[in-house]
């Protein structure tokens, strides 16, 4: 499987509880935090449903 970054870029405040909760679970908690994943379907899913306040790179 490939690798993936994902970095938060933008604030999780004044966002939906779902979308707070997706940002936990990816293990992203702040501004600059980069996490690194294997590329299955459900970690591509979660950051679809965050897409606008994270940024993805290959690893």
């Amino acid at each position: 499987m490939a690798k993936i970054k994902v970095t938060q870029i933008k604030s999780s405040i004044k966002r939906m509880q779902s979308q707070k909760r997706t940002l936990e679970a990816l293990g992203l908690r702040g501004i600059g935090k980069e996490v690194t994943h294997e590329a299955t379907p459900n970690i591509l899913g979660m950051i679809d449903r965050v897409k606008h306040l994270v940024k993805t790179t290959e690893a």
